[in-house]
């Protein structure tokens, strides 16, 4: 426990001039452009990677194993988890999607396009 306290000081010195520069922009604008890269470059290639993984199984369920049962086993067991890491994904990405939007995070508020009423201007 005596290490966890000084870890934790350690931690609190060294994060507190980047949370005092945080009112500066400098922070925020670093952490839009990591956020940018996640969502554009790191989600994409996991979906990519996990495509190809699905790929590769039907590859070796269809082409490989159709004589051999463990070719075919292991075709079935990576196009299974492919299926379970796309549905994994993503469900992640909608659940935080909707918490982000529930709590305003979200920049898509396009206030000018909600539908109204039709009204006679006479």
């Amino acid at each position: 426990m005596k290490k966890f306290g000084i870890y934790a000081l350690a931690f609190a010195v060294v994060l507190t001039p980047a949370l005092a520069f945080a009112q500066f922009g400098e922070v925020n604008d670093f952490l839009d452009d990591v956020s940018a890269f996640i969502n554009g470059t790191l989600i994409p290639l996991v979906f990519a990677i996990a495509l190809l993984v699905f790929i590769y199984g039907m590859f070796q369920y269809f082409i490989l194993g159709g004589s051999d049962e463990d070719n075919r086993e292991t075709g079935r067991r990576l196009m299974l988890w492919a299926i379970v890491g796309f549905v994994a994904m993503v469900s992640i990405f909608g659940i935080v999607n909707l918490v982000a939007g529930g709590l305003g995070f979200s920049d898509d508020e396009n206030i000018q396009n909600i539908p109204n009423v039709p009204t006679n201007n006479r």
